[in-house]
């Protein structure tokens, strides 16, 4: 696992867009994994400004995204569907139907999620999958629990995840409580995987799925056993890892490496 220091969340969202641009000008007709949420917002902004510079084309691109909520259609301003048309999508050249969203409306949970498994093998895989992390460790919406889920799921949202996704909408009564998502296996089958993270509140969730233990109870702590996985975190989010780990951090400014020097010797 290789972990880089960004100092701010532009820095990371740069970071991060720099990685996504690379595979796909050295393969034109990759497979990008794609997530939602406030952590990749800057990241997808970066590639837009690129793409309007004439640097990058998505035209042969396709792309799956890790999760939607179930009971929201594709037009509800909150769906995952919506989120990626308006972040995204809508900015750049690649074509709509090559890019896939599990169903939320599709009431028969077993078909549709053999149907999104289906997608992803169609497709031959996925060379790159970005992924944010929960403040309980969730990846996708893979939750702490008792197992990791294989493949594609539908998932009862924790009370946590539930309450930090209110912020969305108007009543946390509005708020779904369940959502399909690539399980564990399906996100592990990437060939490389890109995590971002940015703030403070990620900082000791960061630590953990870095250096802990590989256990359900903390899902993302599975991707120490990916052979090509690339975290881009900013210095907040770092905080943790800093004080107990530097070594661990690559990239860090030369002030910031006297310090986590001075913090080592210090233990």
């Amino acid at each position: 696992m290789k972990i880089l220091y960004a100092k701010d969340y532009e820095s990371m969202s740069r970071k991060a867009a720099n990685i996504i641009s690379a595979q796909v000008i050295l393969k034109p007709n990759c497979v990008l994994g794609l997530a939602t949420g406030s952590s990749p917002i800057a990241t997808y902004r970066q590639l837009i400004q690129w793409y309007d510079k004439g640097d990058i084309d998505f035209s042969a691109c396709s792309t799956v995204n890790l999760d939607e909520y179930c009971g929201l259609p594709k037009d509800n301003e909150q769906s995952y569907a919506y989120f990626m048309y308006e972040n995204f999508f809508r900015h750049i050249n690649i074509r709509m139907e090559n890019t896939n969203i599990p169903d939320g409306m599709n009431p028969d949970a077993d078909a549709e999620c053999r149907r999104y498994n289906g997608v992803i093998r169609d497709l031959g895989g996925i060379d790159l999958q970005l992924l944010g992390i929960g403040h309980n460790g969730h990846i996708g919406f893979n939750e702490p629990g008792g197992a990791f889920e294989k493949e594609t799921h539908c998932v009862s949202l924790t009370r946590q995840t539930i309450e930090a996704n209110k912020r969305f909408f108007d009543r946390i009564e509005d708020v779904p409580t369940k959502a399909y998502t690539m399980g564990i296996k399906s996100i592990m089958n990437a060939k490389k995987i890109l995590l971002v993270a940015s703030g403070e509140s990620k900082s000791d969730i960061l630590y953990r799925m870095a250096t802990g233990p590989i256990e359900p109870g903390v899902p993302a702590s599975i991707l120490q056993l990916h052979n090509d996985v690339t975290v881009v975190a900013d210095e907040p989010a770092l905080k943790a890892l800093l004080a107990n780990a530097p070594e661990m951090v690559s990239g860090l400014p030369e002030s910031r490496k006297s310090f986590s020097d001075m913090a080592m010797a210090m233990k």
